[in-house]
């Protein structure tokens, strides 16, 4: 019988103010997967859809390391959303055929008078059937551990966009305003006075 666990996280991120609202950065869902995740840990499958490769996690005596595709994308309103599509254990067959793995999250930009603030929740949730002899530990157990494991990662990741978002926006901001700078710049050609 599958075991459940569950584990929720919410952030608050005050914006500062730049150039560019943060809106616009918000539209290119590949730059939050950026912010989220270390370059070498995804690869983007579709504009939408990104294959995740997670650290090692380890539960009791298990050690596994899940690998989650999924989709990315931005509403008009510029609310981000991000939901898991699938997800493997690799290398153990057993907990594989067993494990699924559900994250649902968004990320909000609300205006004030004081400025911007993204809000965001995420939810996750797994379901395993352990194998003997995991399947004898008590209930509560299994669930306090694997609870605070989903924790630590929803934990994770939110220090990790709190720290790379605005990080990441900064530059994307300069990186804009330098192309403009250039655009509007080569548009002029130098007069040659041939005396």
């Amino acid at each position: 019988m599958p075991t459940r666990f569950t584990a929720s996280q919410s952030v608050k991120i005050a914006v500062p103010q730049q150039p560019i609202p943060i809106q616009h950065y918000l539209r290119q869902p590949q730059r939050l997967v950026n912010a989220l995740v270390d370059n070498s840990r995804f690869q983007q499958l579709s504009e939408e859809v990104f294959r995740l490769k997670m650290r090692p996690l380890s539960f009791m005596t298990l050690s596994i390391q899940p690998t989650v595709d999924m989709r990315v994308w931005a509403e008009s309103n510029g609310i981000i959303y991000l939901r898991s599509l699938s997800c493997e254990i690799l290398g153990f067959e057993y907990i594989n055929q067993r494990f699924s793995l559900n994250l649902q999250g968004h990320l909000s930009p609300y205006q004030s008078s004081s400025g911007t603030r993204l809000e965001g929740k995420a939810d996750l949730e797994v379901q395993v059937e352990l194998p003997p002899p995991l399947s004898f530990t008590p209930k509560p157990i299994l669930e306090a551990t694997g609870n605070g494991l989903l924790k630590s990662v929803l934990l994770t990741v939110k220090q990790r966009l709190l720290h790379q978002l605005l990080v990441d926006y900064r530059h994307w901001v300069t990186s804009q305003m330098t192309e403009k700078a250039i655009e509007d710049n080569s548009g002029d050609l130098p007069i040659l006075n041939l005396d």
